[in-house]
């Protein structure tokens, strides 16, 4: 009788465990170092390393976080640079009530779950075949980036605290272009490329004659419009 080799730990429905593992770390090692962009970020933007860094602990949301500290380094009111961080962050909310049902996790652990409920962990969690893997995907992703966001905020603020200006050696733009190399993957269909499109339209269009921060709520309609416009045309 031969016995054949397995390859590992495999779930009910035949897939490795050790692949959603691969897959969860990848995500997360590849999306964490993007918390250095933010760290020298939030450094030009005037926000202290300590601010900095207990936004990344308690927000992580790296779209919120780059849109808050975007538009205070603009010259933005707090009070709306909190705003269009917010509607970003709302999102998070519709990914919560997919992910309750799929992970259904004990009560206990729902509320540090609920924490770690971003555009990964929920991308990588529907990736999987079955409860068990959707469970392994979403833990391991969430512990992988929030530990290596967090440590790279702290290392990109505290070298852009020691290189002094960040605009005048060009990492002022390295936000703004992490912002949109997250942004670009999601948008898969025709419908979200609209709405991209017609965000940036609005967006840029209003900047010249409205407070920084404000044409980011503005740019916020672009979802709303083109669903209507989709619903008239079906």
């Amino acid at each position: 009788m031969v016995m054949r080799e397995t390859p590992g730990r495999v779930d009910d429905d035949g897939r490795p465990r050790a692949a959603v593992v691969r897959d969860a770390l990848g995500v997360g090692v590849a999306v964490g170092l993007s918390g250095f962009a933010f760290g020298v970020t939030a450094a030009g933007a005037g926000i202290s390393l300590l601010q900095a860094c207990v936004l990344s602990l308690l927000v992580f949301t790296g779209a919120s976080q780059f849109a808050l500290v975007g538009a205070l380094a603009g010259g933005g009111n707090p009070f709306t640079a909190a705003a269009g961080a917010f509607f970003l962050g709302t999102r998070n909310a519709f990914y919560g009530l997919r992910l309750s049902q799929l992970l259904a996790l004990p009560r206990f652990l729902r509320p540090l779950a609920a924490h770690w409920v971003i555009d990964e962990t929920t991308a990588v969690a529907l990736a999987q075949p079955d409860r068990k893997s959707a469970r392994l995907g979403f833990t391991v992703t969430g512990i992988s980036l929030y530990v290596l966001w967090n440590l790279t905020t702290l290392l990109g603020a505290l070298g852009a605290e020691a290189i002094g200006d960040t605009a005048a050696w060009g990492l002022d733009a390295a936000g703004p272009a992490v912002f949109l190399a997250l942004l670009a993957p999601m948008l898969r269909t025709a419908t979200e490329r609209a709405v991209a499109a017609l965000a940036v339209v609005l967006g840029l269009g209003f900047l010249p004659f409205l407070p920084a921060g404000v044409p980011v709520l503005i740019a916020a309609l672009a979802a709303p419009a083109v669903l209507w416009l989709k619903g008239r045309r079906s």
